[in-house]
């Protein structure tokens, strides 16, 4: 066995659960630690602003990230979770040009929605923000931060979703590659349009660069998301073998296209839904006396805690894709293996991840904002209530791993619903301002939302509603181990 090649169908279906998911997990860390540098390096050069400029732009960015996720979560979703079903599940009952023409079909939907909510994302932002966040400094920031991005919301929408493919197919290697050239460019856009930059004395052009705060960070991100964008269209479209993009195959395909709205809808519906509860959140957050302090801790948090589940995240694509190929392969025996011993792996990483974040969380966040005390407080304490809670939000992230390999995404937004509105949401405005709690009462309610959702979301998966694949004729169902 390799790790630096892709394993085939039969180690996937056949290999030791563990050790395969790993093995397709591995370049998805690796991935989730290069998506998570494209935050952490905006907040530290945002952190880098003088005075209140860094607290507000900070600030901007936390609440304005929720407002993208809301405005292509619906389209991001049902692609993403289609092809990662309809790839896996096709492939894995070896019919790997269906998987084709399933990609080919769902890159056409991408690349339509992407200019209805690009468009609309800008029109929206400019005339709702500002009367939703109690601070106009806040609202400012965020609304130059999104409009930037609406407008290059294509390179959000289509490195995802080829780079769920590739995954789909147990090429996780590639996305890696894609990212890291992305990341790699990201770092100093990110510090030279921030920042900005005079040359030096001496030097043989004269060249300054205003600087741009929190523009600047959207068009670094913009700018090197185009060019991962780029490079996944130049490999899906000069590829002759497996997964690629072929103008004869993006024909629309209604019968396709209607189970793909079957599989992807509902979860397009739950991270939309989850995503505006997300919105909501920084709306409660915007609404404190003291919002743009506790949206700056909270947003450097939350990227911290990103980090967190980067190896949670890489081993929870690894079962995905094996349980939508041993579903689509008809290995029911060995989808039982894998949901019980990936689950229990899953949990034992993000115990030991909690326990170290916990210890180090006030260094941490201090690297974010130098010298902002309130802040940096107000970021240690919600690590430290959220902490306890990780097991929880783990347990509930791996049952939608398996859903989603399974292709039904129901379950998904139901427990999506659960956590955001009918807990988070109500516990964390109780607990502020009935409570008078402030700040303080949101993280506990956040961290109470986990612990509850994930009890759930186990439950749910013991009913073993998810052993049913979604594609017709797949392998005649055996026993493996």
């Amino acid at each position: 066995m390799s790790w630096l090649t892709p394993p085939s169908r039969d180690e996937i279906l056949t290999a030791h659960p563990i050790r395969m998911m790993a093995r397709i997990g591995a370049p998805a860390v690796v991935s989730s630690v290069l998506f998570s540098l494209y935050n952490l390096t905006d907040a530290y050069w945002i952190g880098q602003l003088s005075g209140e400029g860094a607290i507000q732009a900070m600030a901007g960015i936390q609440t304005s990230w929720p407002f993208v996720w809301f405005m292509i979560s619906l389209i991001a979703g049902f692609a993403t979770a289609a092809v990662s079903a309809l790839v896996a599940q096709n492939i894995g009952a070896n019919r790997p040009e269906d998987a084709n023409h399933a990609l080919n079909q769902l890159f056409v939907v991408g690349i339509a929605a992407g200019l209805i909510v690009g468009l609309s994302g800008v029109a929206v932002v400019e005339r709702v923000l500002p009367s939703l966040l109690a601070d106009p400094s806040v609202a400012g920031e965020a609304t130059r931060y999104l409009r930037i991005i609406f407008l290059g919301i294509h390179t959000m929408l289509l490195p995802g979703l080829a780079s769920s493919a590739f995954s789909a197919s147990g090429n996780t290697l590639v996305p890696v590659f894609v990212n890291l050239v992305g990341v790699g460019l990201n770092i100093p856009l990110d510090r030279l349009l921030v920042l900005g930059w005079t040359s030096p004395v001496g030097f043989p052009v004269r060249i300054a660069v205003p600087q741009l705060g929190i523009a600047g960070a959207a068009y670094a991100t913009v700018i090197a998301q185009g060019v991962a964008t780029l490079i996944f269209l130049a490999l899906l479209t000069r590829k002759r073998r497996g997964l690629r993009l072929e103008r004869r195959l993006m024909r629309p395909d209604w019968s396709l296209l209607w189970k793909a709205t079957r599989i992807g809808l509902p979860a397009g519906l739950g991270q939309a839904t989850v995503a505006f509860g997300f919105a909501v959140m920084a709306i409660v957050i915007g609404r404190l006396d003291n919002s743009a302090v506790a949206l700056a801790g909270y947003g450097v948090a939350d990227r911290i805690f990103g980090l967190l589940f980067i190896a949670t995240d890489g081993l929870g694509v690894g079962l995905t894709t094996m349980v939508g190929q041993a579903l689509g392969a008809g290995l029911l025996d060995r989808t039982r293996i894998l949901v019980s011993k990936g689950i229990r792996a899953l949990l034992v990483v993000v115990l030991v991840e909690a326990v170290i974040l916990y210890i180090a969380r006030r260094p941490l966040v201090a690297v974010f904002l130098p010298g902002s005390t309130d802040a940096i407080r107000e970021g240690t304490n919600f690590i430290a209530l959220f902490a306890a809670s990780m097991p929880f939000l783990c347990a509930f992230f791996a049952a939608e791993a398996v859903y989603r390999g399974a292709g039904h995404n129901m379950p998904v937004f139901y427990l999506g619903l659960i956590r955001l509105w009918a807990l988070r949401i109500p516990l964390s405005w109780a607990f502020a301002f009935p409570l008078g709690m402030g700040s303080t009462g949101i993280w506990l309610g956040m961290s109470a939302s986990n612990v509850v959702s994930g009890i759930a979301a186990i439950l749910w998966l013991r009913t073993g509603s998810w052993r049913r694949s979604v594609v017709e004729g797949q392998g005649e169902p055996r026993t493996s181990t």
